[in-house]
């Protein structure tokens, strides 16, 4: 299985690979499930090796660790999961 840092960053710069409408599943602990979020919503910092970040519904940012991805989603497909 490919590592998830490599996913995004194939996602980001293949330029073949990223056409489509990606989605990232990530567990949610203090709503106990999978949240789906479009990948155009989330922003990766460079040099941070560990998390992404995302607005919540509420506004407010927040880091999501990479180790909380579950799922990667490429037109509704299920393309990578762990």
């Amino acid at each position: 299985m490919i590592p998830i840092q490599d996913l995004l960053n194939r996602i980001i710069w293949d330029k073949d690979f990223g056409r489509g409408d990606f989605e990232i599943g990530y567990y949610d602990r203090i709503a106990d499930k999978i949240i789906r979020v479009p990948f155009r919503e989330i922003q990766m910092i460079h040099g941070d090796h560990f998390s992404f970040s995302l607005y919540g519904p509420d506004g407010e940012a927040c880091s999501i660790p990479f180790h909380r991805i579950r799922a990667v989603y490429k037109d509704g497909r299920l393309i990578w999961e762990r």
